[in-house]
């Protein structure tokens, strides 16, 4: 009895100095107490809505004017290849037509994107719950990064004739045959070629991930863009 006694007096005295330590919280998280993180499927949950957020406003955000054209990380610039003839055209007199050229192929992304949004859908649905636990654990780019992959195929072969008829309408095809035509007619330079829609189509493809892993990583780490109860639950550690 006396033995009892004592050990029941040894362990409401541990429970008190660990009170006092603040070290009963961390106690209970290895033993299982309410601490416990949310489970797998919350997780899930979490990661779908945080990519559902994160492409819609990244769609919103490059189909605007200028979403492209005025964002300096994600404008399309002059394909390379072509390059030198932009800098012949643009010494003999021609600097508005390859800057027309230019604002043109970002006109075409700018448009073409909100095309991407049902994509982008579809493919949030198909996310797993071993999808989602494996990503959680990732940098802050890691949903963005399983995402492209899962997805660039698609959208490239979706993307793409809307570009080349975005590009159309826009007179971008028309710009670059008529800044090309300019350029063969230069005595003693080299003949270029490009497929303008793939380049175009690549391009729009890369700022539009690169701005979604940008939503990403707001939600990662970053508490007021947490802008539901299940982000914050899972995000919020």
């Amino acid at each position: 009895m006396k033995k009892a006694f004592f050990l029941t007096i040894l362990v409401l005295l541990s429970s008190a100095m660990l009170l006092r330590a603040g070290m009963l919280e961390d106690v209970m998280k290895h033993v299982g107490g309410s601490t416990k993180g949310p489970d797998e499927s919350t997780t899930a949950s979490g990661l779908k809505e945080a990519l559902s957020i994160g492409t819609e406003n990244a769609v919103k955000s490059v189909s605007r004017p200028d979403g492209y054209f005025g964002n300096q990380t994600i404008k399309i610039l002059m394909p390379e290849k072509i390059r030198n003839v932009a800098n012949v055209l643009g010494k003999i007199g021609y600097q508005k037509q390859v800057d027309e050229f230019v604002l043109s192929m970002n006109r075409a992304a700018e448009k073409a994107a909100p095309k991407a949004l049902s994509i982008f859908v579809d493919a949030i649905k198909g996310m797993s719950i071993e999808d989602a636990r494996k990503i959680l654990g990732g940098g802050n780019t890691a949903a963005t990064a399983y995402f492209e992959e899962k997805t660039r195929g698609k959208l490239y072969d979706e993307f793409k004739p809307v570009i080349s008829s975005s590009m159309n309408q826009v007179g971008c095809t028309r710009s670059y045959k008529e800044m090309m035509g300019k350029y063969d007619s230069v005595p003693f330079v080299g003949k270029q070629s490009l497929d303008l829609d793939h380049y175009v189509t690549n391009k729009a493809l890369d700022g539009l991930f690169y701005m979604v892993g940008q939503e990403e990583t707001k939600i990662r780490t970053d508490p007021s863009a947490r802008v539901t109860d299940l982000l914050k639950t899972v995000f919020g550690k």
